[in-house]
């Protein structure tokens, strides 16, 4: 007999589960409660931890997470999802915001009591990512709010204040572009496909119709209905000649016979005019040319003009996969006594900016309390009338809104050495400073796989040496860090900077490119992304048999992109190297140790709420 928990919130996490396992009619499925991200998998659902004071937010959150998972497992079908998914990263945000609320609308159609709950998780997460503090539209994800547009419609109910104040700055752009095909909404919502055709048209309005991909109605829908009609029709004849010839057969005997004779003759003399006609040469009917394949999507989405000549060598790898893990722990301690001098020096800066972002996160009061702070300030009128009370004064928290923040290291060859080490460990004490004020943090890196063009330049030369062949070298773009992985999880990972062999070319402008597409992806309300580089990109190979300024051109597109788009507030810094020729907002530095320096005050910049203080910050400076 097992010992019964002591665990007050044990039998209320018991009785969530047998519910939500109902809801999402899955019997079979585990039900499992974390501090980690909610999830589902297609036989486990991961809710938020309830812990044993059941405060009543946490049970809150947890219900309206299990009552929202529980309905996306109940009404969601991934074959028709991945039918009609488009390919682009914003598009399929949108696409997978109104799929969620359809989900949740549907099953609120048939439950309402899911309503509040998920409302109470809609709450929370706009609470989390201070979506009540946006002012513009352009900081408000343009997903999101097209899903709160679809529950709105759905389910006719106020969304919570904070999700409600971002749909309201997208509400006049999605009403003029989109509010025609939004109209059908309470038409199509318990069918996934047309609500999905739906969505596609949406995405379209919006003006990221280009993301969409092929249209799978137009793949598999009006050729496959006429091939059906027509043998449906087919069918139904050869049915009704069976059916008239069984009639007269058993109506005359004689003449089934006769019918029978006949079709053996007319057998017969089409073989023999078959015979005959076998050497003679028998024109067919012109058929139409098969149509030509579409063009391949660009390589780049900053410049359509660029080009790779052997993407397939290109390698996209996690750090922990390219050594082992014995090899890592040594790197690691081989880092950690190269930089033993610097890390008191590190370390106070770190400090310093982990101060100057938690005075802003508390950085106002709440007055006339009855416990708290005393308030001195209204001393004077309680020694002018003893009988007035004390008054007390409590410090208000004000959290950042959800951030991302992006290290992007060059590991090129000419890194080697202190620069690599200073910026890995910068990169280490940055992170884990930023945790602790629950700011996400990834770090990558990038280089090549091999020097002097590697298989890309093999491939090259066996075609005969094509002329003008793009980018001629194969990429490695290393993960050190994912934004969701704990830093002493992923600690020993930087270590690899340190292995022989690693540092070698580097390609800037893909490597920025991949890490936007990866910071795009993320749901956070504001990403960050810092580059740290010591040159321009410079890869022999590609410049030989390319245009001297062709990488140095991408990168500069690159850089355009990113900036005009102002999804992704984009730093840099150059050891040795000025980069305020390519960054609008960056700064140089002569000295390898003052990268520490220069990464605190770049990042204390961004996060400054005032904005003549962030404008001083960001300043492009040439030096520190």
């Amino acid at each position: 007999m097992s010992k019964p928990s002591d665990n007050p919130a044990d039998p209320f996490k018991k009785a969530l589960a047998e519910a939500t396992k109902t809801l999402a009619d899955a019997p079979e499925m585990t039900v499992s409660y974390s501090v980690d991200p909610s999830g589902m998998t297609p036989d486990s659902m991961r809710l938020p931890q309830v812990s044993r004071r059941m405060t009543r937010d946490e049970v809150l959150l947890a219900r309206g997470t299990a009552d929202a998972l529980a309905m996306r497992r109940r009404h969601h079908d991934t074959k028709i999802d991945a039918r009609y998914a488009p390919t682009g990263e914003l598009a399929g945000a949108i696409y997978e915001a109104m799929e969620t609320a359809r989900c949740e609308a549907l099953g609120a159609r048939d439950m309402p009591g899911t309503l509040s709950n998920i409302d109470a998780k809609i709450a929370h997460e706009a609470d989390r990512k201070g979506y009540a503090q946006v002012r513009d539209a352009a900081e408000a994800p343009l997903s999101v709010a097209a899903g709160f547009f679809v529950r709105e419609l759905a389910t006719g109910r106020q969304l919570p204040p904070g999700a409600r104040n971002v749909l309201d700055l997208w509400r006049p752009f999605i009403e003029q572009q989109a509010g025609e095909a939004l109209e059908n909404t309470d038409f199509v919502l318990s069918d996934q496909a047309a609500f999905a055709r739906m969505a596609r048209r949406v995405i379209s309005d919006l003006g990221y119709g280009d993301q969409l991909g092929d249209d799978p109605d137009e793949e598999t829908g009006d050729e496959g209905d006429e091939d059906d009609a027509q043998q449906d029709e087919e069918q139904g004849e050869e049915q009704g000649r069976d059916e008239s010839e069984e009639e007269e057969a058993d109506a005359s005997p004689e003449s089934s016979q006769e019918t029978q004779q006949d079709e053996t003759q007319t057998s017969v003399s089409a073989d023999d005019m078959a015979d005959q006609e076998m050497g003679d040469e028998v024109e067919m009917p012109d058929a139409d040319a098969p149509l030509e394949p579409p063009p391949p999507p660009p390589h780049s989405a900053a410049d359509p003009n660029y080009t790779v000549f052997a993407p397939e060598f290109d390698e996209e790898i996690a750090a922990e996969d390219l050594a082992e893990p014995a090899e890592l722990e040594r790197l690691r301690l081989y880092l950690d006594q190269q930089l033993e001098p610097l890390k008191g020096a590190v370390s106070r800066l770190a400090n310093k900016l982990q101060r100057r972002l938690q005075a802003q996160q508390n950085r106002s009061w709440e007055f006339d309390r009855e416990e708290g702070m005393l308030d001195a300030g209204r001393l004077a009128r309680v020694v002018a009338n003893p009988t007035m009370p004390l008054s007390f004064k409590v410090e208000k928290d004000t959290e950042f809104r959800d951030t991302v923040v992006t290290l992007l290291l060059d590991n090129s060859g000419s890194m080697r050495g202190r620069p690599i080490s200073i910026a890995t460990i910068c990169a280490d004490v940055l992170a884990r400073t930023l945790e602790r004020c629950d700011v996400k943090v990834e770090i990558l890196g990038f280089t090549t796989r091999a020097w002097k063009g590697g298989q890309s330049r093999e491939k090259w030369l066996a075609e005969g040496r094509p002329q003008a062949p793009g980018r001629l070298n194969d990429l490695r773009h290393i993960i050190y860090k994912r934004a969701d992985s704990p830093m002493r999880r992923t600690r020993t990972n930087l270590g690899l900077m340190m292995k022989e062999g690693l540092l070698k070319e580097n390609i800037d402008g893909e490597a920025l490119e991949w890490a936007h597409r990866r910071m795009l992806a993320r749901s956070e309300a504001r990403k960050i992304l810092m580059v740290i580089s010591d040159g321009a990109p410079v890869d022999d190979s590609t410049l030989s048999v390319n245009p001297a300024i062709y990488l140095e051109k991408h990168l500069r597109d690159v850089i355009a992109m990113v900036e005009r788009r102002r999804a992704v507030e984009l730093i840099a810094i150059g050891i040795g190297h000025d980069v305020t020729r390519y960054y609008q907002h960056a700064v140089t530095i002569t000295d390898v140790e003052q990268l520490a320096g220069a990464m605190t005050e770049q990042l204390a910049g961004l996060f400054d709420s005032d904005p003549r203080a962030r404008a001083r910050l960001l300043g492009i400076r040439k030096a520190m």
